[in-house]
């Protein structure tokens, strides 16, 4: 069975958030993605360049196990590389837009 081309990130997005249904699997693409902006932040601090070398690992690592452990379903960054990486920081920033509203008490 041949996956579903998309052409475009537009039309790719709605598919990559169904495959984002269980609220662990989300949290911990949440947790991966803030690790992987303070290790970026703390690189260019201390300029300890091999840091950099963490970033698949830790991205990577907490989005499989919330796929492979409570998802249940194949990561779409195997497909879909270039599409699901944007997809995370999109559904990163959504998440923060989120949360500072609350944080502003606006709904």
């Amino acid at each position: 069975m041949q996956a579903k081309r998309f052409s475009s990130f537009a039309e790719f997005y709605p598919f990559y958030l169904s495959q984002h249904q269980d609220p662990v699997c989300r949290k911990l693409h949440y947790v991966g993605s803030t690790i992987i902006l303070v290790i970026i932040v703390n690189t260019f601090i201390n300029q300890q360049w091999w840091q950099l070398l963490l970033l698949p690992v830790v991205g990577y690592g907490f989005a499989w196990l919330g796929h492979f452990i409570f998802e249940k379903n194949r990561p779409a960054t195997f497909t879909y590389p270039l599409y699901s990486l944007w997809g995370d920081w999109v559904m990163y920033g959504q998440m923060l837009k989120r949360l500072w509203r609350k944080v502003l008490g606006k709904k």
